[in-house]
């Protein structure tokens, strides 16, 4: 499928500046969490944290998130003041030690203003602006970028029975009118991301069905970003097995960047980028000759 990816957007974090659209950017996932799906507890200490988060930057890595709330599946909300207490020291001390923007993974606004005093300078928020009323004004005021996601019921119960008439027409109609929200806010058009939600209440056919058409959301003027990496519908397809879900995910990023993603979320980014680069290189083969 020949995917036109030609709009290029300049995305200014901070002191950074990050062109999205002629190659694709890859986020590095940073979980300072006990219990997330992948690797809860391996990061857990500030030290194991910040040294992993050094690694992704290394490795490749163009943004790193940096969560403190596990949002697989039945998972239970933290409080504010443990997930600062998690995150906040992380990015301080990252912020000091890598050269590419922090993303803080939260839907509170407390966390939120604490991780971007911190050194945070994006906000990938899974709620997409609907959880706190004081997320929207936040952005608005501080001028950062924000990842609106879409979510078919919260962590603890999106996996229960997902349903939908049109996945693809559904969420996009969903991520437009959180558009509209967060404009209305005060936020910069320039400043908003997009992103389907692979896994966060869809089943195994609807997240298929969202790769497949990613591209129809590049119709909403945005970038896009997707976080296929270790999901459970890959080892639903592919059976149980870390190196199956990373075959599987490596093969998601590649169907996802030839659909028009300007973003992928991953765990294994020096993998990631691998791939990226013969991904890149299909998109646009005439440019690699230069």
């Amino acid at each position: 499928m020949n995917v036109d990816r030609s709009t290029v957007f300049e995305l200014r974090c901070g002191p950074h500046v990050l062109t999205l659209g002629p190659r694709t950017l890859i986020m590095g996932i940073l979980n300072v969490t006990p219990d997330s799906f992948s690797d809860g507890g391996r990061f857990f200490d500030k030290e194991d944290a910040v040294a992993h988060g050094e690694a992704l930057a290394a490795a490749g890595a163009d943004i790193i998130d940096v969560g403190g709330e596990s949002t697989r599946p039945f998972s239970e909300a933290v409080p504010a003041e443990e997930e600062i207490r998690r995150v906040v020291p992380v990015i301080e001390e990252l912020a000091h030690r890598v050269s590419v923007p922090i993303s803080i993974d939260t839907t509170k606004a407390q966390v939120a203003a604490q991780a971007l005093y911190a050194g945070a300078v994006i906000v990938n928020d899974i709620e997409a602006l609907r959880l706190d009323p004081a997320m929207a004004n936040l952005f608005a005021d501080r001028d950062v970028p924000v990842v609106l996601m879409h979510m078919q019921g919260s962590p603890r119960t999106m996996q229960e029975n997902p349903q939908y008439e049109d996945v693809v027409g559904e969420i996009q109609r969903f991520l437009a009118d959180a558009m509209d929200r967060a404009e209305e806010a005060g936020i910069d058009r320039s400043k908003i991301i997009v992103d389907p939600g692979i896994g966060f209440g869809k089943t195994v056919t609807h997240n298929l069905q969202l790769i497949k058409d990613l591209s129809a959301f590049l119709g909403l003027g945005v970038p896009v970003l997707i976080g296929p990496s270790r999901k459970s519908f890959i080892s639903k397809l592919l059976g149980p097995g870390d190196e199956r879900r990373e075959v599987g995910t490596q093969a998601a990023v590649t169907a996802a960047a030839m659909h028009g993603a300007h973003i992928v979320r991953v765990h294994d980014v020096e993998r990631t980028r691998q791939t990226l680069k013969l991904v890149d290189a299909l998109r646009d083969p005439v440019m690699r000759d230069h």
